[in-house]
C-alpha cells in the first residue's frame, strides 16, 4: 500500500484498486482508521482525538489531491506524494 504522506507520526496510505467509497488509510501509533475523502468521516477503525484533528485538517487542505490519487489508484498508476501538514 503506497504511502502518500507522513506528518507528526501519522502515515497516510492508499491501496490500488480499492473498493468505493473513495477513501484513504491513516495510521498513528496503535491506531488505524479509514477515512471517506468526501465526508472526511471515519468509515472503519479508530484514531486518537489529537491525530484525528490533524488528519482532518490535512485532508481538508488536500481533498482535490486525494481524489486525484484515488483516480490514479483505480487505473492503477503511481500515486503522487501529498505535502505533509506543517
Amino acid at each position: 500500500m503506497p504511502e502518500i504522506s507522513r506528518f507528526f507520526g501519522i502515515i497516510v496510505r492508499m491501496y490500488f484498486n480499492d473498493h468505493s467509497p473513495p477513501h484513504f488509510h491513516a495510521e498513528y501509533q496503535e491506531y488505524e482508521a479509514k477515512y471517506d475523502i468526501k465526508t472526511l468521516k471515519i468509515i472503519k477503525g479508530k484514531m486518537s482525538k489529537r491525530a484525528n484533528a490533524l488528519i482532518l485538517e490535512w485532508a481538508d487542505d488536500h481533498r482535490k489531491e486525494l481524489i486525484k490519487n484515488w483516480e490514479l489508484s483505480a487505473v492503477p498508476k503511481p500515486l503522487k506524494s501529498i505535502e505533509p501538514l506543517k
